[in-house]
């Protein structure tokens, strides 16, 4: 599987602190002055793991204004109980003030990362990612790499589990729960067999449809003959969906690519039909990693472009983030660049209550649009206006 190592592993302490930046931004935490327009957080911060490595890919405010995240462990010690061997998906419950209520390891003697993770309307959450295990608490594996699809009650007990996958790899990186009680998952597939059916080539966006028990509804292969590999899916307000990730084909389902690798942005209606598709990118590499549905029905979608040409213009050098609004047909509205002239790379986007997005990721840069910079590799924050000025 195509994976980018240079995303890196996230210590879990800074993700939760990156999470309350989001929160602070769009519920109303609050911020003191410091002489600047940069705000200052309030709140705290916590160290979670063992004596191992820990890594966190996904947070969420609960309903009770605490917080679950998942990710991985390879620890057995300190935070960390239960671990199965190898890495485990590792969720956490933490309350509001981030006191841990309860922590789970799952899965087998294999090897399990968790990317995604989301509170379901019963008070539970599903969790989404890869697992090569068939033991433990997984069963059902197809083959080396497998979408494992995990549900827990309010307290962490797991209520059921799905392998989902064929004789190759799968891995999912993005759940959400839909409006009829299911589940919708997004990620890549290499098989044609076992559940997966319709691969146009390598790794394609592998779109899988589950009832509320984790039941196969439908599923759909979309790509063409190169790779594709999505990573972050939300059900939209007219019961369809919308995809985002990235691709280097220019047929099959993909049309319009401007060079190696392009944001692959889809649509699709509510029985996986492709409603419209867009390639957004330049001559070089663009490769897209959160989307979400704004207030005007259109989308703002967030990752990394090395181009500066094609779609993308105002490249500050090196990767930059690359923030794209569309329409709700899939035309560019506006588009930026930020960053400086290091290594700028985003992977999360949220429109804000009161307007604008908020963007997070990583930069080695302190010039151009980046100021503080710690040395090497920090977490950058940005709030942009409803028009993406910074």
């Amino acid at each position: 599987m195509r994976q980018f190592n240079k995303i890196g592993f996230v210590p879990i302490f800074l993700l939760i602190t990156v999470a309350l930046l989001f929160i602070s931004g769009c519920w109303g935490i609050n911020f003191s002055s410091t002489g600047s327009d940069i705000p200052s957080l309030q709140t705290w911060a916590k160290c979670l793991g063992g004596s191992g490595a820990e890594y966190a890919y996904s947070v969420q405010q609960t309903s009770d204004g605490g917080y679950i995240i998942a990710g991985k462990a390879f620890s057995n010690d300190g935070d960390v109980s239960g671990n199965h061997g190898n890495g485990d998906y590792w969720v956490v419950k933490l309350d509001n003030t981030g006191n841990i209520e309860w922590q789970k390891c799952l899965g087998g003697s294999g090897y399990e990362e968790a990317w995604s993770i989301q509170q379901t309307a019963d008070g539970g959450y599903v969790v989404a990612g890869g697992t090569w295990s068939d033991d433990g608490d997984v069963s059902g594996l197809h083959g080396h790499w497998d979408y494992w699809i995990v549900k827990l009650g309010n307290a962490g007990n797991i209520e059921w589990q799905k392998c989902l996958g064929g004789s190759s790899d799968e891995l999912a990186y993005s759940i959400q729960q839909t409006s009829d009680g299911g589940h919708i998952v997004a990620g890549g597939t290499y098989s044609n067999d076992g559940d997966v059916s319709g691969n146009h080539g390598t790794w394609d966006y592998w779109i899988v449809k589950l009832g509320n028990a984790g039941n196969i509804e439908w599923q759909k292969c979309l790509g063409g003959s190169g790779y594709e590999e999505a990573r972050s899916i939300q059900q939209t307000a007219d019961g369809g969906y919308i995809i985002t990730g990235f691709t280097d084909s220019n047929d099959g389902d993909v049309s319009g690519n401007h060079g190696t690798w392009d944001y692959w942005v889809v649509k699709l209606d509510d029985e996986g039909s492709i409603v419209w598709q867009k390639c957004l990118g330049g001559s070089n590499d663009d490769n897209a990693y959160s989307i979400q549905q704004t207030s005007d029905r259109g989308y703002v979608i967030t990752g990394e472009t090395r181009s500066n040409d094609g779609d993308v213009s105002g490249h500050h050098g090196d990767t930059d983030y690359w923030v794209v609004k569309l329409d709700n047909t899939g035309n560019i509205v506006w588009q930026k660049c930020l960053g400086g002239t290091d290594d700028d790379r985003s992977y999360s986007i949220l429109q804000a209550t009161e307007g604008g997005y908020v963007v997070a990721g990583r930069t080695y840069s302190n010039d151009g649009d980046v100021s503080g910079n710690h040395g090497s590799d920090d977490y950058w924050v940005v709030k942009l206006d409803d028009e993406g000025g910074l």
